[in-house]
């Protein structure tokens, strides 16, 4: 069958020519007679895929020479603990801003280490939009501040990062990682999940300013301490290989694309598709303040869980999939990562279009 739009919020499209060099090279890679998961990690062919690939992201995202980057396992959620493990090293103290169902998980995690204080929250408003965090919010005495800068979930971003002065930030940027230019410099740690921008489930980034590693207690487990991941160059034990290899490939195409300015203009064309037919749509409606919006996750609703179900289901049939939204917000959302092109999202609101215009007496 062709391939369809897959609208997942992660695991996600990946792109196909990524898709394509991987099995060109899946029997024999390099001409090792060896395919990517089966070489060793400590190999040469091995080394040099992971070099390239933080060469290449560092030249991406503009990351500091003072700044580590980490390919590890546990994705994000695992982070949610190893932070304030490794972190928790002066106040047992940390702020947190509340966006969402991320935001919640890593504040009850964070909680179990040391004292955690919700500085802001969104939470009334069923999380539809981002609150203001100002400096003179901040306890100077905090170990860190945590934020999750995209909520995958409600559909809402940070469009301006909290300047959090002397304490680090720390950044759960999951499902916008490489979709916009950034400054690294703003973070003392921005942690990932790959399944989303960076390639297939199971890879976890970590880009850590220096003087952030070395701070765990010695109660602390080896492999959920960033300084052996550092200090070991992500290869303490065996690593996800096919996974590093695979955001490689995913970092390289976005050279190829023009890099993160490039790709930033594609994503705020392919989300301009969208939000300005949901904003003129008689159907269908987004219930997010319009300045939070997010590029990358735009949750949308019908007048009724009936039409709800029936869109996902012809949706579907289209070659439009996984529109359905997450179990705890229900109605629709549209995922529309790096991967996606401009000419899916355009099928899609030829599609709602089409849905609104066949439906419209049943969503009055």
């Amino acid at each position: 069958m062709t391939r369809v739009y897959n609208f997942s919020a992660g695991p996600s499209m990946l792109p196909l020519e990524v898709l394509e060099k991987a099995q060109a090279e899946l029997t024999n890679y390099a001409g090792s007679g060896m395919s990517v998961m089966e070489l060793s990690h400590r190999s040469k062919w091995f080394t040099e895929i992971i070099e390239t690939a933080e060469a290449v992201l560092r030249k991406l995202m503009n990351i500091p020479d003072n700044y580590k980057v980490l390919f590890i396992q546990g994705g994000a959620s695992q982070q949610f603990a190893m932070v304030p493990m490794n972190l928790f090293a002066g106040s047992k103290k940390a702020d947190f801003v509340n966006t969402g169902s991320w935001s919640k998980k890593a504040i009850k995690e964070a909680k179990k280490y040391g004292e955690v204080r919700v500085i802001a929250s969104s939470e009334d408003k069923n999380f539809s939009y981002i609150p203001a965090v100002t400096a003179d919010m901040i306890d100077p005495e905090a170990d860190f501040v945590h934020i999750t800068t995209n909520n995958t979930i409600e559909g809402t971003v940070f469009n301006n990062i909290p300047d959090t002065g002397n304490v680090p930030l720390v950044a759960d940027m999951s499902s916008n990682i490489l979709s916009e230019e950034i400054d690294v410099t703003k973070f003392g740690i921005i942690y990932a999940g790959a399944q989303k921008n960076i390639g297939p489930a199971g890879l976890t980034l970590v880009i850590i300013r220096e003087d952030l590693i070395g701070k765990a207690d010695a109660s602390v487990p080896v492999m959920l301490d960033y300084k052996t991941h550092a200090d070991s160059g992500s290869l303490y034990n065996t690593p996800p290989t096919f996974g590093i290899y695979m955001a490689k490939l995913v970092f390289e195409w976005l050279e190829e694309l023009g890099g993160l300015a490039a790709m930033e203009s594609i994503n705020r064309e392919k989300a301009a598709i969208l939000y300005d037919y949901l904003d003129q749509s008689a159907m269908f409606s987004s219930p997010i303040e319009k300045a939070d919006r997010s590029l990358m996750n735009i949750p949308f609703v019908s007048p009724s869980e009936e039409l709800d179900a029936l869109f996902v289901k012809e949706a579907k049939a289209k070659g439009l999939e996984t529109l359905k939204g997450h179990r705890s917000v229900g109605g629709m959302r549209a995922s529309v990562y790096n991967a996606m092109p401009v000419e899916g999202v355009k099928a899609l609101v030829a599609f709602m279009e089409e849905f609104e215009q066949t439906h419209s007496a049943e969503g009055k």
